[in-house]
């Protein structure tokens, strides 16, 4: 064998952050050596397998081909270490998931999955929809947990639990109480909403498509609990999921207004790159995700830790 796993682990941090300073920080290893171990791997075997492009390096064809390859090869080798170590973890898992996912139930799983496997080391990233997806085609992520589909060809999604988002306002709001409200009317409001690439935008803006009117966006705001606060102050009407909103509903602070003409069902959704390699890891956390909704028709269905 011509070639050493550390050169495999320097090419795939490379190749992640499109950047070799970067990925020296990353693997606790000097900008020199990591150079040099990048270097020899490509002259061992006369290829080339970045090209460099402004101050980025960028995988050219043959580093595409490779990169899943040496990902999973990586990570049968952690799997092995472990074993060899006689340790119970099931190794690292880089976990991405959307804003509320990861905040209404991915630190959930991940404080059970460590509690079983108390030799784990998880790594969540909370971002939105597109950044996700993104993580898991680069590689960066093991497995995502989003809000909606993906439809890149890359990744392997299967869903996971059926989710519905919810538009409401503060109870001191004029339209708090409705019972028939057209969307023209809901259109003209004041809008608190996520930002772009957020699969809850997504999703309310896919429900409304056939609508010339858009939306009056007054505010758009990355998290979840900021859309909720905004909306409980008066600033205007939001929409994100009952998943969400269903403490806040029973305290009074928030109401739902009606909705008819929009279907905001989707799905919460796994997804792997293609060529991911499944770790006894990435395959307990999914175990545990599914053994979580077991019985939920719904992601506010869920059982969950009550907030008082």
């Amino acid at each position: 064998m011509h070639y050493t796993l550390r050169q495999l682990e320097v090419f795939v941090a490379v190749a992640q952050h499109e950047s070799v300073s970067q990925a020296a920080r990353t693997l606790a290893l000097s900008q020199s050596a990591t150079s040099t171990a990048l270097a020899e791997l490509e002259r061992q075997f006369d290829c080339q397998l970045l090209d460099r492009i402004g101050k980025r390096l960028k995988l050219n064809a043959l580093g595409f081909q490779l990169l899943p390859k040496a990902v999973a090869l990586l990570d049968r080798a952690e799997e092995v270490e472990e074993l060899l170590r006689g340790q119970q973890g099931v190794g690292s898992l880089d976990v991405g998931a959307t804003l509320t996912i990861g905040n209404y139930l991915a630190t959930l799983l991940i404080s059970d999955f460590m509690q079983r496997y108390p030799g784990s080391r998880v790594r969540l990233a909370v971002r939105n929809t597109r950044n996700i997806i993104e993580g898991v085609r680069q590689h960066s992520l093991d497995l995502g947990l989003i809000e909606g589909q993906c439809d890149d060809e890359a990744i392997i999604s299967q869903p996971w639990v059926e989710d519905e988002l919810c538009v409401f306002c503060s109870p001191r709001h004029p339209l708090a109480g409705s019972q028939n409200l057209e969307l023209e009317r809901l259109l003209r409001e004041d809008w608190i909403m996520r930002e772009q690439g957020s699969g809850t935008r997504m999703t309310l803006e896919q429900a409304a498509r056939h609508r010339r009117s858009r939306f009056n966006t007054l505010l758009e705001l990355e998290h979840t609990e900021g859309i909720k606060r905004a909306v409980e102050s008066g600033l205007g009407i939001g929409c994100v999921s009952k998943l969400a909103l269903r403490d806040a509903f029973r305290r009074g602070s928030l109401v739902p207004l009606p909705t008819p003409e929009l279907d905001l069902k989707r799905q919460f959704t796994f997804i792997w790159h293609r060529h991911k390699y499944l770790t006894t890891g990435v395959r307990e956390f999914l175990r545990l995700c599914r053994e979580m909704t077991a019985g939920a028709k719904r992601s506010d269905e869920i059982a969950l830790p009550y907030i008082p």
